[in-house]
């Protein structure tokens, strides 16, 4: 907590221009409509910019948490002593030369993204036009919808590798995309901007296949009301929603949080719903559905613990990697003599 605080008056000295907001609500930022003060939220107004903050954060031994549209994350009500990064004004998108590739920030909307595909004539990001996410988040859990997913369609992904605190670029095929994973969850790393590979369509053929998707998400899906979209992943040889449903749990409720009586994949807010509701929502989910099945769901939803601090440990990791070259050298010149 010291380090934080030491970052951010560091971070008021260095960069007096950056939008810096300090006890921020969550909740403003979180679809599900909860989540109390972060102690600071920044949004850097480009890559240059971010870069520069996280160099800060960085040299304070603090670790930032990365969002773009808060769209499958939930945090403590209480609040976390932690900075959080906003990619919202990361949002620039442009086409590439060859005309069959994008070139989008990790805060362009997927909606935007898709949008501006069919703009240009290119289909492959039907399927994103209505996932309610950004292009940073929807990368790093390979996001998918309705037998698309990012990974077909992802030619390369520009990432700042926090330890060496460098821009380097992933071709797609080395990103280890699978299903709701990258190999960017594994990585310290913040995803930062992509290229998108795509083919020659017609944009009223795209924009047909579009409007049918999205019309089975509104009539399928509860999008009237706060959620962080699906809240399981995908079990073996099954489907979550499927086994919420068969295990009488459509409509269930614990304080505000139930699970949609219109899509049993989907845990909502009813009204007021806490953290502690949804956690122990989903947990019940769990257990019910494992007890009358055999299947262990896997929650989709990012839940982030009470008391959660973020901390970039470069300077025990380089004392460590120091003391071990050292301990070798000693070994070696004792070996010799």
């Amino acid at each position: 907590m010291e380090q934080l605080e030491k970052a951010i008056a560091a971070i008021k000295e260095k960069m007096p221009e950056l939008e810096l907001r300090e006890s921020e609500p969550m909740s403003e930022h979180c679809s599900f409509k909860l989540g109390g003060p972060v102690r600071a939220f920044a949004v850097p107004k480009d890559i240059w910019e971010f870069s520069k903050l996280e160099f800060i954060l960085h040299m304070h031994s603090v670790a930032p948490l990365m969002i773009g549209k808060g769209t499958n994350m939930i945090i403590p009500d209480e609040g976390l002593e932690i900075c959080v990064i906003s990619t919202e004004k990361l949002n620039r998108i442009r086409l590439g030369e060859d005309g069959v590739t994008i070139h989008a920030e990790a805060g362009v909307s997927l909606a935007s993204l898709a949008a501006f595909a069919k703009q240009n004539s290119l289909s492959g990001l039907e399927f994103a036009s209505g996932i309610p996410g950004s292009v940073g988040g929807a990368l790093l859990m390979n996001a998918g919808a309705y037998g698309g997913e990012m990974k077909d369609v992802t030619d390369s992904v520009v990432v700042y590798y926090l330890p060496e605190q460098a821009l380097t670029e992933v071709a797609g095929k080395d990103c280890e995309f699978s299903y709701r994973h990258s190999a960017f969850e594994n990585i310290s790393c913040a995803i930062l901007s992509a290229v998108f590979r795509l083919t020659p369509g017609v944009p009223e053929e795209i924009g047909a296949k579009m409007n049918e998707m999205n019309e089975k998400r509104r009539a399928s899906q509860p999008l009237d009301m706060p959620s962080a979209g699906s809240a399981f992943k995908r079990p073996e040889g099954g489907y979550a929603a499927a086994l919420i449903d068969e295990a009488g749990l459509k409509g269930f409720t614990v304080g505000g949080a139930m699970i949609s009586t219109k899509h049993a994949g989907f845990a909502v807010n009813a009204g007021g719903a806490s953290y502690d509701d949804v956690v122990e929502l989903l947990d019940k989910v769990r257990r019910t559905v494992y007890e009358k099945s055999g299947i262990t769901l896997t929650p989709e939803i990012r839940i982030y613990p009470k008391g959660m601090v973020l901390v970039d440990d470069w300077k025990q990791r380089r004392s460590g990697i120091m003391d071990q070259m050292a301990k070798s050298s000693q070994e070696k010149a004792e070996a010799q003599e």
